[in-house]
């Protein structure tokens, strides 16, 4: 996008030349060869007439530099489209004071921000228009050219402007593409941290079952069998040392089912780096996000609803909300309820109108006895709360 920004920026430069040349000849006027080409430039042109001209070009540079700065930005939708209504007046303006082609060449440029402004029916469409409102311009300003062949010259300025166009519309595709896969990326880190460390959480749980079932098993059976062998005993010196291996295989016993209730009282799935992974880089939004210093969930189905809550909160304020800011925030409620708060700074709307996300996050938050509340009012953003119970519920 910065290449075609400075490429307008040049083409804008270029189309000031003859704008300073002029200049140069009004301030020369007492010189009589320069009274002549000047004659010859503008035809029927006056002082007014160039610094209104002046003006337009100054106004377009102004305009287009500021529309351009973050073109990217779902944000002031409705001051952006008219800065590009304003484009279109200057250029226009340009070409009806200069009497010359120069605005039809700034009409490309404006052809090159339509795509980044407008779905591509409407962006379409304001580029024919745009070329065809400046036939009567030409048609009116321009020495020895009738409608026909005014119409002409702005099919011709049509062609140029439709190949800049085209560039623009492949290369915001390109930017969209790559937040795209930026996003994916975050998505797939996360849920790979989250299988991780259910893999983890499995592998504990496994080591447990095998220590109790079969160690803990062999240590139950070897115990007894010392305590029998020492009332079969009849040597002392021999029934003192069957005491103690008693007492050690107790003691092993013991410990082992102490390491077993240590891997099976595990703090649960931890949620902080997957979180993290899906928050981090995402296109056109900055996420603040707030977690409990140890916050993991037991059930690995409630974390992966957690997770997809997030990513969906996340894909909507990028998509719908032209928000800059996104606030998560993971909470412990009252109850035993696990609270997931959000809200944005973007545009909001005055009535919700839920689609297959929002839809979807209801759905799997009630399956686990959670539910899903949400508010929202134009230009006050979108806040919502997702509460799920931290254990089943009878």
């Amino acid at each position: 996008m910065s290449l075609l920004r400075y490429a307008g920026l040049i083409t804008y430069a270029c189309v000031g030349v003859p704008l300073v040349q002029r200049d140069w000849m009004l301030s020369n006027l007492s010189e009589p060869r320069n009274a002549v080409h000047l004659v010859r430039a503008l035809h029927a042109q006056n002082h007014d007439d160039i610094l209104l001209w002046a003006f337009s070009y100054v106004l377009f540079g102004v305009v287009y530099w500021v529309l351009t700065r973050d073109l990217g930005s779902r944000r002031y939708w409705g001051v952006k489209l008219l800065g590009l209504l304003v484009l279109t007046c200057a250029a226009l303006a340009i070409s009806w004071f200069s009497a010359s082609g120069l605005g039809a060449m700034l009409l490309m440029v404006v052809g090159m921000v339509l795509p980044w402004l407008l779905p591509l029916p409407a962006a379409i469409t304001w580029l024919v228009l745009q070329n065809v409102a400046s036939i009567p311009v030409m048609a009116v300003t321009y020495p020895n050219m009738n409608v026909g062949t005014a119409t002409l010259q702005a099919g011709l300025y049509l062609g140029f402007a439709v190949v800049v166009f085209i560039a623009s519309e492949v290369a915001r595709q390109q930017v969209d593409a790559r937040d795209e896969q930026r996003r994916l990326n975050s998505e797939l880190r996360a849920t790979r941290a989250l299988l991780a460390e259910s893999s983890r959480i499995s592998e504990r749980m496994r080591i447990a079952r095998e220590l109790h079932d079969l160690v803990g098993h062999h240590l139950t059976a070897l115990s007894l069998n010392l305590e029998v062998a020492g009332h079969l005993v009849v040597n002392e010196a021999a029934s003192e040392h069957v005491s103690r291996a008693r007492s050690t295989a107790k003691q092993l016993l013991s410990d082992v089912r102490e390491v077993v209730s240590e891997l099976r009282d595990d703090e649960g799935l931890e949620l902080t780096v997957a979180l993290r992974d899906l928050t981090e880089g995402v296109p056109g939004l900055k996420v603040h996000l707030e977690l409990p210093q140890c916050f993991a969930v037991s059930d690995s189905r409630r974390a992966q609803v957690l997770l997809r809550c997030t990513q969906e909160i996340i894909t909507n304020t990028v998509k719908h909300a032209r928000a800059r800011n996104l606030w998560l925030r993971f909470e412990e409620g009252a109850g035993g309820m696990l609270l997931l708060k959000a809200r944005d700074d973007g545009r909001g709307a005055d009535e919700l109108k839920a689609g297959n996300g929002l839809n979807g996050m209801r759905e799997r938050l009630s399956e686990l006895g959670g539910r899903l509340d949400i508010q929202t009012a134009r230009d006050h953003g979108f806040a919502l709360e997702a509460s799920l119970p931290m254990e089943n519920r009878a």
